[in-house]
């Protein structure tokens, strides 16, 4: 490196690493159910899940489910506090109140 020419990194255009992602990324690419595999002129990549993993996403989604399946207004609780408020017998407990509030502002500030 005598000399004043730079050096840097070329990018080819030519070549096929892009047309192996995009053919890649297309339904009905992936080899079995539970892998993904390609592969260029630059080796072989592949991700596989486990078995846990799978049931895992199984569990979630039959548990999302379920929980679509419940009323977003728990509309016992809030007539029973309606009640509570109109009859004057609600007492505000003020140490949960403030451990909630406490709690958001901490998960707020980590996010």
């Amino acid at each position: 490196m005598g000399t004043n020419e730079e050096t840097g990194m070329r990018i080819d255009l030519n070549s096929n690493s892009q047309a192996a992602f995009e053919t890649a990324f297309q339904p009905g690419s992936v080899s079995a159910p539970n892998s993904f595999s390609t592969s260029s002129s630059l080796g072989e990549d592949q991700a596989r899940l486990s078995s846990a993993t799978l049931q895992a996403g199984a569990q979630v989604e039959a548990l999302a489910a379920q929980v679509s399946q419940l009323p977003e207004i728990r509309d016992q609780r809030v007539q029973s506090l309606q009640q509570a408020i109109q009859a004057g017998t609600f007492q505000v407990q003020p140490q949960p109140v403030a451990g909630a509030l406490f709690e958001h502002m901490i998960a707020w500030a980590a996010a």
